[in-house]
């Protein structure tokens, strides 16, 4: 099964290497057909410590790492190369 990649905005990174990352995503509402956004946390394993908060990242599932972590940080856009 293919692993699933999302990507959103770092919340949190006060533990060590865990960043919170909220996900939001637009979802038509069934009875109303407006568009809704839904948010979600998730939270990643950050190796290197690299994430700051307002840092745009996407993350990979990937098997638990802990009773909370099941989600690792594939790339980091924070807008330093620019």
């Amino acid at each position: 099964m293919p692993r699933r990649i999302l990507e959103g905005v770092v919340t949190s990174n006060v533990r060590e290497k865990t960043v919170t990352v909220k996900v939001t995503r637009r979802v038509m509402h069934p009875r109303y057909k407006k568009y809704i956004n839904v948010a979600k946390k998730y939270h990643a394993h950050d190796e290197k410590n690299e994430c700051n908060i307002g840092d745009r990242v996407a993350i990979c599932e990937t098997s638990p790492i802990s009773k909370t972590k099941s989600w690792i940080v594939v790339e980091n856009n924070s807008g330093k190369g620019e």
